[in-house]
Order: C-alpha cells, then structure tokens, then sequence
C-alpha cells in the first residue's frame, strides 16, 4: 500500500480530490469549534473566562507532537527505503508542525500568565515543548544548509530522528517530575475526566487542526514535487546544451 501511494503520480491524484475535502472539514470543524469554545461552554469554576484559551491551546500542543513524530517517521523511511516522496511530506511538515508549536507556546503563555503569574516559567512541560520548537527551527535549517539537497534531507532525517526522544518526556513530563501543568484529564485509559461541554469544543478543534494540517501538506507536497520536476527539467535541459 505504501509503496502505492509513494509513487508521486498516484499521491498527485488522490491529494487533489483530497484537498478540498479537508479543507471544509477544517473549516467547519474549527469554525464550530470555536462557537462551542467562546459560546456554548461555560466558564470554569477557578479559571474563569481565561479557560477558554484551552481550546486553542492543547489541540496546538497535540498537533505539535504528531506532526514531529510524522516527520521522524517519514525521515526513517526515507533513509531506509529511499522515498522520494518521504522526505518531501517531512520536509512539508516541519513548517507546519513548527507553527503548531509556536501557537502552543504562545497561548501557553497567555494562559499561564493568570494562572501562575508569570508568561514563563522553567517548567519540564514548557521547556520540553520550548526544545521542539528548536528541532523544528534546526531540522529546517539543515535541510537547507547543504547545496546538494540529498545531503541537506539526510542530515534533517538524522536529527528528526534523534530528537524524537523528546516526544515521550513532554507527554509524560507532567507525571515524571512535579510541573505546574495538570496530568492529562482527556487522553487516558479510564476515558477523560472532562466534562462534555468542554470536550465537544475540544475534541472540534483537534479534528480541526488535524484537517487543517492535511491541507495544508497536501497544498505544500504538490508544491514540492511541482518545483522537483520544473528542476529536473532545467537540469535536463542544461546536460542537452
């Protein structure tokens, strides 16, 4: 199946009819998310209105960890089995997963702000998801820093690779060491401990983010192998003159 679908033709195809699709769910998803978030669901007991920062918030942080752990996936099967088109959707990815951070970290500190007092503080959670901002920032910038673009993507993979480590200790920093963060309360194996008028608008805004990510790979991959085949035209071009 994967072998299938690597072949970027065949991906061409089923992302344009793919691509409208995730667009109206993104926008739908988030845009009813949203209603629900400043609307429908009530203020919280402690946090008052500055709960509904939430509902941005810790869908960015989800997205921010499953588009890394796309890209170090991606990269390894890349260096193992030589797809183009895997180092293309990783290297697609990285932005988007970089921007998924950065919103995390900013609504982060505004939330965190009311709450502790402070727009940031040293906590295992916050500086754990400070150095995935980093790895993205890094894995950008050495997939750029080469002229020979396979020594750049390889170098990028190594690193996704490496840094994939960080993955587990954000997802369980709140357990492993003591952080001004909650445990987690949606995600566990009792089921979420949050009520459904705050998970509706929650579990929205992931849907829609997700949707929002796919969009916009698909917007960016076609884009890509777009500009690899205009460039392997020119060389073409080039070695016939």
């Amino acid at each position: 199946m994967f072998n299938y679908f690597a072949n970027p033709f065949r991906f061409l195809r089923l992302t344009s009819k793919l691509q409208p699709i995730t667009m109206l769910v993104a926008l739908a998803a988030i845009g009813l998310g949203l209603f629900y978030a400043l609307v429908e669901s009530p203020p919280d007991y402690q946090q008052s209105e500055t709960v509904r920062i939430m509902y941005v918030h810790v869908p960015a942080a989800w997205m921010a960890m499953f588009c890394y752990v796309t890209i170090a996936c991606s990269s390894a099967v890349a260096l193992i089995w030589r797809h183009m088109l895997a180092n293309i959707i990783a290297k697609s990815t990285a932005p988007i997963g970089a921007s998924f951070t950065f919103l995390a970290l900013a609504t982060g500190s505004l939330w965190g702000k009311p709450m502790w007092g402070a727009w940031w503080v040293w906590d295992a959670r916050l500086t754990s998801m400070l150095i995935l901002f980093f790895l993205y920032l890094g894995y950008i910038v050495l997939y750029n820093a080469f002229d020979d673009q396979s020594r750049g993507a390889r170098a990028a993979a190594i690193l996704s690779i490496v840094g994939v480590i960080n993955i587990p200790i954000i997802k369980f920093s709140v357990d492993w060491w003591n952080t001004l963060h909650q445990p987690a309360s949606v995600i566990k194996i009792n089921g979420p401990t949050v009520h459904p008028s705050m998970l509706t608008p929650l579990m929205l805004m992931a849907v829609g983010y997700m949707a929002l990510y796919f969009w916009l790979l698909f917007i960016r991959t076609r884009a890509e192998l777009n500009i690899n085949k205009v460039r392997k035209m020119l060389i073409q071009q080039t070695e016939t003159h």
